[in-house]
C-alpha cells in the first residue's frame, strides 16, 4: 500500500510539473494568450484603416464632390470661369 501511495504521489507530482512548466502548459498558454491579444489589436487597427479607405473609395466612385475637393486642395485646381484670390497677410 505504501508503494502504491508513493507511486500515485510521483505521478501526481509529474503531472503538476507538466501542467505548469511542460510543453503546452500554463506558462505557454499565457504567452500565446498575450501574443493573441496583441495581434487582435493590430488586426483591429488595420480593419479601421481599411474601413476608412473603403469609405473614401466609395465616396470617390459615387460623387464628384470628393474628386473636386481633392483636385482643389491637393492639386490647386480651379473651375473654368472661376477667379482665384489669395489673401496674404502683412509680414512683420
Amino acid at each position: 500500500m505504501r508503494i502504491f501511495a508513493l507511486t500515485l504521489s510521483l505521478i501526481l507530482g509529474w503531472l503538476q510539473f507538466e501542467l505548469w512548466f511542460g510543453k503546452n502548459g500554463i506558462s505557454d498558454f499565457q504567452a500565446v494568450n498575450a501574443e493573441t491579444q496583441v495581434q487582435h489589436q493590430v488586426n483591429n487597427n488595420l480593419q479601421a484603416r481599411n474601413n476608412e479607405m473603403f469609405a473614401e473609395i466609395d465616396d470617390l466612385r459615387q460623387g464628384l464632390d470628393a474628386i473636386e475637393e481633392r483636385a482643389r486642395h491637393e492639386l490647386g485646381m480651379i473651375k473654368e470661369g472661376e477667379t482665384f484670390y489669395r489673401i496674404v497677410g502683412e509680414s512683420n
